[in-house]
């Protein structure tokens, strides 16, 4: 496996772009020079992220998201075990 996260993750089981063995290596967001915690999928070619919205949900009962444009830089957080 690469040192480098992929240029497209998302956290939902149904997407295309979902990776378990990606997501267990628990990649970080860092959004136009800040780090995010909140990221549910993210793109750095096309330059985007997808943020859920606190205390909301679509009509199939999913939190909704809100689509942001930005400087993308995914990466590997350190853990302890490392």
């Amino acid at each position: 496996m690469t040192d480098t996260p992929p240029d497209r993750l998302s956290l939902d089981p149904n997407s295309e772009y979902f990776d378990a063995e990606i997501i267990q290596r628990n990649v970080g967001i860092r959004f136009k020079g800040v780090e995010k915690n909140n990221v549910e999928e993210y793109c750095v070619s096309e330059s985007w992220i997808k943020v859920t919205i606190p205390n909301t949900r679509d009509r199939k009962g999913r939190p909704m998201q809100m689509k942001l444009q930005g400087e993308v830089v995914p990466f590997f957080q350190e853990t302890d075990a490392e």
